[in-house]
């Protein structure tokens, strides 16, 4: 997809970049948020888990090729289906043991394995914000600030992700942002075939007769902003740096901007969420007059 690049810098590791549509052709009436990544960063370091493990797996393989070819495999496919129910992540790691001699388990077991490594990476943060711990600091800066700016203008919210939907529920709830979301949450179902981000999408379109471009859709994943592109909803892009907590996610910004994405941002803090917030809801801003965008 192509589409000429606006970029404007507007403090230090902060940036908005207009990738095709420089704002809402038509006044949003809801939006739908990704959440790991995107709001949360509980999940922070996902990859690093999934990735190696997906390596190893397909090394044990009879026809494997070298660890520099598996890996490249492995980011490739990890990365373009993240935004997608997991199980579909496990789905191909099980055709690629296959395409290279091996016997797959079943999907369902690469998903079980996966989750057991990563339970042991984010236990600790579970643990901490279940004894009263900050929440903020296990969320993408400014959050919390572009939640209450839709909300408080009339949007009707909506959560959706890929991961098992009851820990998007219980993740959620300790960050402090079920409150928000009185669209609902979605997540990941056990018969994955019932559930995906484009089914949520249709569901809102329907239930609230809108137009795809009265729809906002807010995430750091390829499926979600493909999705919202594909029915000419308004895509900001979401291009955290998790670990950081700062700056642009280069790797990110490529498949986003690829997906569709009409903005990149890093997160959702200081200037950003102020120039973002007006220029979402039409308001015209000095920022906006004086051509900050």
């Amino acid at each position: 997809m192509g589409g000429s690049i606006k970029h404007t810098t507007l403090n230090e590791g902060r940036m908005l970049e207009i990738i095709r549509n420089p704002r809402p052709t038509e006044p949003l009436r809801a939006a739908i948020f990704d959440f790991d990544g995107t709001l949360s960063l509980i999940r922070e370091g996902w990859q690093q888990i999934m990735i190696p493990y997906f390596n190893e797996v397909l090394s044990a393989s009879p026809g494997h090729e070298s660890s520099d070819e598996i890996a490249h495999c492995v980011r490739e496919f990890v990365d373009l289906l993240t935004g997608k129910q997991t199980i579909y992540q496990c789905i191909r790691l099980a055709e690629e043991v296959s395409q290279r001699g091996g016997t797959p388990l079943e999907p369902g077991a690469y998903k079980a394995e996966y989750h057991r490594r990563l339970n042991e990476r984010i236990a600790g943060r579970i643990a901490e914000l279940k004894a009263g711990g900050d929440p903020e600091k296990h969320t993408v800066p400014g959050s919390y600030k572009v939640l209450e700016i839709l909300r408080n203008h009339g949007l009707r919210l909506y959560l959706a992700s890929g991961t098992d939907e009851v820990f998007v529920r219980e993740e959620a709830e300790l960050l402090q942002m079920t409150q928000y979301f009185d669209g609902g949450i979605y997540g990941a179902q056990d018969d994955y075939k019932t559930f995906s981000k484009a089914m949520v999408i249709a569901r809102i379109i329907d239930e609230h007769k809108l137009n795809g471009p009265e729809l906002v859709g807010f995430g750091d994943g390829y499926v979600e902003i493909e999705n919202i592109s594909k029915i000419n909803g308004f895509a900001v892009g979401v291009a955290s740096n998790e670990s950081e907590r700062c700056g642009i996610d280069e790797w990110k910004r490529k498949r986003l901007i690829n997906a569709g994405a009409d903005w990149i941002i890093p997160d959702f803090s200081g200037c950003c969420t102020n120039a973002a917030g007006a220029t979402l809801r039409g308001i015209e801003t000095p920022e906006l007059e004086a051509g900050l965008f």
